[in-house]
Formats: C-alpha cells, sequence, structure tokens
C-alpha cells in the first residue's frame, strides 16, 4: 500500500539514490501489509456461510441458460413458485472463482475481497486522522469487530462498493472535487449486486445532510456546501436513485430491502444474524470496549468533530448494535472515528526509517501468507467438519427413492453437490416465510409437531446433524431406521405409516 508522500523530505533522503526504495519500503508499508496479513489469518478457515452454495447453483443456471432463474426449482415445497434472485450479479464472481479453483477459488476471492476492503477503510482512517499508526490500530480493531461477516458471502461486494463511496464522499468533502459521475453506476451495480445498496444511500443522504448547515455545537462542528457543491451532490444522489431503476426486475428489485425489514419477521426473529449484540459473547465485549473508548475519546480529547463522521459513525452503531450481522458495517463506519480518538500517537518519522529492514519484514510476510495459503485438501477436511459431505456422496450411491428433508443450513450445500434430490428448504428464506414452510420447518424442530409437518409433506428420509433433539427422537422410534450415521450427520428412512408414503 502507498506510503505518505513528503513535501519535503529530510536531508538524509534527498540524496538516497533510491528515493523511491524508501517510499515503498517505509514503516508505513509494514503496517500496511501487517493488516493485509491479519485479515488472511481472520479469513483462511473455513466455509462459513452456508448461502454460497444455492448462489452457485444459481449462477449455473445462469450461465447454462444464459437467463436468470425466476422461479424455485430446488425444492419439493415450492416447485414452480415465482421467485426473484436478487443477488445475482454478486453469484458470478463467486461462480467463476469456483470454476477456476473450487474451494481454494472461493476462500481466494473471499480473502481478496476483505483485504481490499480493509486496505480502503485504512486510507478512510488515514485521510480523516493523518495518522498512520492511530489508522491502523483502528482498522485492526475494526477487522475483529467485523469478522463475524467473514464467509464468502455476497454482502462483501455491498462492502466494497460502500468504501468506494465514503472514498469519493469524503474526497469531495476535504477537497472540493471528486468524480461524483461514477456514483450512478455504482448503484447500478451495487442494486444488482446486494440489497445494501440501501445503506449506501443512507450513508450517501447523510452526508448530504450534515454539510447542509453551518454547525457549530459544543466541539461538534460542519462547514456547508457551498451552493455548486450542494448541486453537485444533489444532481449524483438523483442520478444514483435513478440508476437503481437499471436491474432486471425492475422497481420489486428496489422493494426487496424493505420487503426484508418489515414482512420477513420469522427470518429476523430465528436466524443468528439477525439477533442483537449479546454482550457475554467476545462480538459484544469487543463492541462494549469501542463504546468505552468513544466515550473517553469524547469525554478526554479536547477537539472538535465532524458531524460527518459523528452521524456515519451513530449510524453504524444503531444498525450494529441492532443486528450482529451490521457489526462489519459499523467496523467501515467506525475506523475513521476512531482513528482520528487514538491520533495522539507518535507520527511517523520517515528519517528513524529502516527501509532494508521494512523490505525484509514485507517479504517474510508475503512469504509467510504463500506458504499458509489455504490448500484444496484441508479445505475439503474442513468442509467435511460443517457439511454432510459423507452422507452426500452416501446419497449418491443410493438415491434416495422418496422424498428428503434435510436441516436448513445444508440446503443449499445438498441442492449443489446433488441436483437430482430436492429440498425442504433452503437459505433463500423468503419465498418459504410467505407461502408458511419456514413456520412448518420451526415446528417441525420443535419435536413434539414434528410428526404433522413429516406426515403432511410424506417424509421419506431425514438428513440433520445427530445432536438434534429430532435426531435422538427418530432415531430411538422403530417406524425410522438409520441408514447413514458419522459425526456430522445422520441419515434417517422412515420405514412404517404415514410418513413414508410416496
Amino acid at each position: 500500500m502507498a506510503s505518505i508522500v513528503m513535501k519535503d523530505p529530510p536531508a538524509a533522503m534527498k540524496g538516497d539514490l533510491f528515493p523511491a526504495f524508501h517510499k515503498v519500503f517505509s514503516f508505513l508499508a509494514v503496517l500496511a501489509v501487517v493488516l493485509i496479513v491479519l485479515e488472511f489469518l481472520l479469513a483462511r478457515k473455513g466455509m462459513h456461510d452456508p448461502d454460497i452454495w444455492w448462489h452457485l447453483r444459481n449462477a449455473e443456471y445462469l450461465f447454462q441458460h444464459h437467463d436468470l432463474p425466476r422461479y424455485d426449482t430446488y425444492s419439493f415445497t415450492l416447485a414452480g413458485h415465482p421467485w426473484m434472485n436478487h443477488e445475482w450479479l454478486a453469484e458470478i464472481p463467486f461462480y467463476l472463482a469456483w470454476r477456476a479453483g473450487g474451494l481454494l477459488g472461493l476462500k481466494t476471492l473471499k480473502i481478496l475481497l476483505l483485504q481490499a476492503i480493509f486496505g480502503g477503510v485504512l486510507y478512510l482512517a488515514w485521510r480523516e486522522s493523518r495518522n498512520f499508526k492511530a489508522s491502523f490500530i483502528a482498522c485492526a480493531f475494526c477487522s475483529f469487530l467485523a469478522q463475524i461477516s467473514f464467509g464468502p458471502r455476497t454482502i462483501l461486494f455491498g462492502y466494497a462498493y460502500l468504501v468506494i463511496l465514503l472514498i469519493i464522499l469524503q474526497r469531495f468533502r476535504q477537497r472540493g472535487s471528486a468524480p461524483l459521475w461514477l456514483l450512478s453506476p455504482l448503484f447500478c451495480l451495487w442494486v444488482n449486486t446486494h440489497g445494501s445498496w440501501l445503506l449506501g444511500l443512507i450513508c450517501f443522504s447523510i452526508v448530504i445532510f450534515a454539510g447542509w448547515f453551518k454547525l457549530s455545537w459544543g466541539r461538534i462542528e460542519s462547514q456547508p456546501w457551498g451552493a455548486g457543491q450542494r448541486k453537485k451532490l444533489i444532481l449524483a444522489w438523483l442520478a444514483s436513485v435513478a440508476a437503481l431503476f437499471v436491474n432486471p426486475f425492475g422497481f420489486h428489485l428496489l422493494l426487496y430491502p424493505f420487503d426484508l425489514a418489515f414482512r420477513q419477521k420469522l427470518n429476523i426473529s430465528h436466524i443468528a444474524e439477525w439477533v442483537s449484540v449479546d454482550f457475554h459473547d467476545w462480538h459484544g465485549k469487543l463492541v462494549m470496549v469501542l463504546l468505552l473508548v468513544l466515550f473517553l475519546g469524547a469525554l478526554v480529547r479536547k477537539r472538535s468533530w465532524s458531524a460527518t463522521g459523528l452521524l456515519l459513525a451513530l449510524f453504524g452503531l444503531y444498525c450494529g448494535l441492532t443486528y450482529v450481522r451490521f457489526l462489519f458495517l459499523l467496523a467501515i463506519l467506525v475506523a475513521p472515528l476512531l482513528a482520528q480518538i487514538l491520533d495522539f500517537l507518535p507520527a511517523y518519522k520517515a528519517e528513524r526509517d529502516a527501509p532494508w529492514l521494512n523490505a525484509l519484514a514485507i517479504l517474510a510476510m508475503a512469504a509467510g501468507m504463500f506458504y499458509y495459503w489455504p490448500r484444496e485438501g484441508a479445505l475439503q477436511r474442513s468442509l467435511a467438519e460443517q457439511y454432510p459431505v459423507r452422507a452426500v456422496a452416501f446419497l449418491k450411491e443410493h438415491p434416495p427413492q422418496g422424498r428428503l428433508l434435510a436441516f436448513y443450513p445444508w440446503g443449499g450445500y445438498l441442492e449443489w453437490n446433488d441436483h437430482d434430490v430436492p429440498v425442504f428448504i433452503d437459505g433463500r428464506v423468503d419465498i418459504f416465510e410467505y407461502e408458511g414452510i419456514f413456520q412448518e420447518y420451526i415446528d417441525l424442530l420443535g419435536v413434539d409437531r414434528s410428526k404433522g409437518v413429516l406426515d403432511k409433506y410424506k417424509i421419506r428420509y431425514m438428513l440433520f446433524p445427530p445432536d438434534q433433539p429430532l435426531s435422538y427422537v427418530l432415531e430411538r422410534n422403530p417406524e425410522w431406521k438409520t441408514l447413514y450415521r458419522d459425526g456430522v450427520s445422520v441419515l434417517l428412512e422412515h420405514t412404517g405409516g404415514q410418513t413414508g408414503g410416496d
């Protein structure tokens, strides 16, 4: 990552034969590479997002049929039901990564995305604080905060777009000019990539609003936009909104984030990433530390605070405290403010730099990343610890002769790895909630109400983790027999009564 270019380099460097060498291998470059290594270490293990599999299936359909899937063809509960693939554009790079390198391709794309995102956040924090050390510490802390969403997720592209948006708006706020014309194509890509475009539009609106009036309230200050700047920002905002309609689904795609917020109640209340911050787990403790640092910073640091940065951080805090999935959003929005609080750290002194030592450190870290980069075999073993890999292989050798009900997080994995077996439910919660299937799945987990669901859908096979209460009950039910069992999954077949019918 490029280091700070000083307008007047020290005398010791003026006559240096290799001034570019000093810049490339400065101590600041070492810190930037350390942050890159940190993202690598936090993201190198596991395949922690079960939705990636049905995303791959969607992209495969697109490449095979040159059209987007518009009806459900993966389940037997809603076969033929209209469905909108609202994240279709983000699925393509993941699918291409899979075709290029399998699990290793997926893992590599995820790591590179995370490194790019936090590289951009580091730049944002430095531009606000002008203290690279403070920016590094802020971004390192925020990386742990955001780790809860470090899976191979389509929303990573949304966060990358958010960082680009914030960089452009920051440049416009600080310099008075920026390529605002890029924002409309950015939002056009964003709306086709992920529903987080709405978060971006809110952040865009906050930046405009924070500079609409001159403000001096205590230590909070805001410089108003000039008349020309206001006009440019409003035009860019309107153009960005207009660009949202350039998508395959029209205004229906724009309504999806609101549909999720106000209509998908079971999704919000039962999926783990939609819970509020729990201050008993380690992510909650990190949030507590962040709140303490922000409070002490506001109390102790006698400095002025930008209304723009403060409002963005407050928006991030609201989202992150309400739903843990938005701790990543909080990390992006709060890092610049956190860097400003920490800007009491000693400034970088180029004359004390040791570029040759820095170069060795950077090369050593690069070599370490290369050596410890995930391997396909290790990823396959990790996958087998989270998903029913061996059970699915058993199903391929012994095709089921009836309907199979798989554990909810495994629906997408089964769809991707065995196209011949339709599932009961998968991670596309929206349509399953609309039609009551998700509620029936929740009833099924209640054990005492499971028989009604199993009978209604004539379920013959069950594929569940062995530690689930339903697995325990059915394994001891004489009407069910165990076909396959390992430490990850158990495959059961119904052998009598109404449930086993065709």
